[in-house]
């Protein structure tokens, strides 16, 4: 499972010209569900989102948690995150998720962030969705969690 999550003053997802999810102040998180993902990755996952300190305190340094600031998150599914482009220049998805399971997973990790007691939105699972944001900071950070064999380059 990857999460990629950027920091954000503002942010929002629109499917089909309707805006579906927005949230001011948090996170947006980019989710990836690969195969044998499962509960592990997702408490583990909602629980490292909740708590990683890289909201500034008053002196400035990155000290806070989404749950201590009270931030929101907006979690979209985003299978792309699972892309293998190591050979030629199309990238391969044979390490995402089937939809059903990845959905599964994507719901689960959606339902662990609220019982953090964050409040949450979201986009729509395999539908085309366009994702505005203003990043804050920049911040940008991967999360990553598999129980997925090693892979061997080539």
């Amino acid at each position: 499972m990857k999460v990629l999550i950027q920091r954000v003053t503002r942010a929002s997802v629109t499917v089909d010209h309707q805006i579906v999810g927005k949230i001011n102040h948090g996170l947006l998180a980019l989710v990836g569900v690969g195969h044998g993902d499962g509960m592990p990755e997702v408490e583990w996952m909602a629980d490292k989102m909740s708590m990683l300190r890289i909201f500034e305190d008053e002196n400035g340094k990155m000290n806070r948690s989404l749950l201590d600031i009270r931030g929101e998150a907006l979690i979209v599914s985003q299978f792309t995150l699972l892309a293998d482009c190591r050979k030629g220049r199309r990238p391969a998805f044979t390490d995402a998720a089937l939809p059903e399971h990845a959905n599964a997973i994507y719901e689960s990790f959606v339902a662990q962030v609220r019982q953090q007691g964050v409040h949450v939105e979201t986009g729509i699972f395999a539908a085309s969705m366009q994702v505005e944001l203003v990043n804050d900071g920049p911040v940008t950070i991967m999360l990553e969690r598999t129980h997925m064999l090693e892979r061997t380059p080539g």
